[in-house]
């Protein structure tokens, strides 16, 4: 089975981060990402740019709008994900509970599903 990490982040907390603990999340973080690998859990890792960079597209009327960002009505934005594959939920949530940014943040666990397994997964 296949789940995606969202990696969720207030980014005014990793910006306040002291350059020494910072390298030193992305040293564990890049680490984690190698054990992942050896284990074959991992299938795919970004880290995303500033939630200030996003665009939001919106398809309206045959016309499409883009709006800047950022748009988190929240403390934490989405930062990053790690797509992976576990053998099942206990394994997936095993694997996603050593992210290393999870203990500055949050990680959010989903299962993925192909649009032929959940017909009304797309809201027209």
């Amino acid at each position: 089975m296949r789940f995606v990490c969202l990696i969720h982040l207030n980014e005014a907390t990793l910006d306040a981060l002291p350059e020494q603990e910072m390298s030193q999340l992305i040293r564990e973080s890049l680490a984690y990402d190698e054990v992942l690998a050896a284990s074959g859990h991992m299938v795919v890792a970004h880290a995303l740019r500033s939630p200030s960079e996003a665009l939001h597209l919106r398809s309206r009327g045959g016309k499409v709008v883009a709006l800047d960002g950022p748009h988190a009505e929240t403390k934490e934005q989405l930062m990053g994900f790690i797509l992976i594959e576990a053998k099942d939920l206990q394994d997936a949530i095993d694997v996603a509970g050593k992210i290393p940014c999870a203990a500055y943040g949050t990680v959010e666990l989903r299962a993925v599903t192909g649009i032929s397994e959940a017909p009304n997964a797309i809201a027209s």
